[in-house]
């Protein structure tokens, strides 16, 4: 009986995704993290290939990012915010086919409080637990949207910007700054690769946002100070266990995106490693019986 209650439950969670305001549901765990990939990890390949990948790969959720192709057969429809609900329901029914749940929509941003609406809309669609941005300029109409929604939304980093100062985003304190007098649900989407290019050591910037830690980019770098390509977990400075300890001890409850930016025409296998190296940290720490 609890067997066939369980495999209901999972199926239910596969129809109708995440909640908005709730965790994400167990069964979509590894280690006790929801660990997938964001899909531009083969964004050389369709929406519906990026799902399949994943699947093989074995993570359990999925964040998407606007304008990939839908699939092999329909390579001229871009996926994103303004897809129709003919789409939307395709792509569900292949997330429920590979038993992949999508969690996360980004990096976007909106030019006006309407596209933003259409987004938390899209999200809505998809149940999705949050979204990711860098449009810092429109944080009051996400705030007011994310009291609507009830979604959460992470500002992602990218690396720092030598010719252009006015990009802030690489620092943890200064997103700290943008969120720490806003609503709780609002936050970081924590780039692991992005802060080491930086010269940022990981664990020290999760410290930092302790509590404001929406999502994460979790990436491998081969030295702090320096970019691409992404390693395999564990052969690398990102110091991937520790990051993990450090969210475990946050309670972090959001999704693990593996966006791994190196061999992308067979990624496949890089990542499966990568999944499995989480999977081992999580055996590795798990408290005696």
């Amino acid at each position: 009986m609890k067997h066939i209650f369980l495999s209901g439950l999972f199926a239910f969670s596969l129809a109708m995704g995440v909640n908005a305001g709730q965790k994400i549901p167990d069964a979509h765990k590894i280690a006790g993290f929801a660990v997938g990939a964001q899909a531009y990890t083969f964004n050389r390949f369709t929406v519906f290939e990026a799902i399949e990948k994943t699947e093989q790969a074995g993570g359990k959720v999925i964040e998407f990012y606007p304008d990939q192709p839908l699939s092999p057969d329909e390579r001229a429809v871009k996926w994103n915010h303004t897809s129709s609900d003919d789409v939307v329901a395709k792509v569900k029914a292949k997330l429920a086919k590979h038993k992949i749940l999508a969690v996360n929509y980004g990096v976007v941003g909106g030019k006006d409080e309407a596209e933003w609406r259409k987004i938390f809309e899209f999200a809505k669609k998809l149940n999705l637990y949050g979204i990711t941005t860098e449009d810092i300029k429109n944080l009051d109409i996400i705030e007011k949207l994310v009291k609507e929604f009830d979604i959460k939304v992470g500002i992602h980093e990218h690396g720092k910007r030598p010719n252009d100062p006015s990009y802030k985003l690489w620092d943890p304190n200064f997103v700290l700054s943008l969120v720490k007098d806003r609503d709780p649900r609002m936050g970081a989407c924590a780039d692991t690769g992005h802060w080491a290019t930086s010269g940022l050591k990981p664990v020290e910037c999760i410290r930092i946002l302790k509590g404001r830690v929406i999502s994460a980019h979790l990436k491998e770098r081969a030295e702090i100070g320096k970019g691409l390509p992404d390693q395999v977990f564990g052969t690398g400075v990102s110091d991937i266990p520790g990051v993990l300890t450090e969210l475990k001890a946050q309670g972090f409850e959001g999704n693990i995106s593996i966006e791994y930016e190196n061999n992308w025409d067979h990624s496949v296998p890089d990542v499966a490693q990568c999944i499995g190296f989480i999977r081992g940290w999580g055996v590795a720490n798990k408290p005696p019986r």
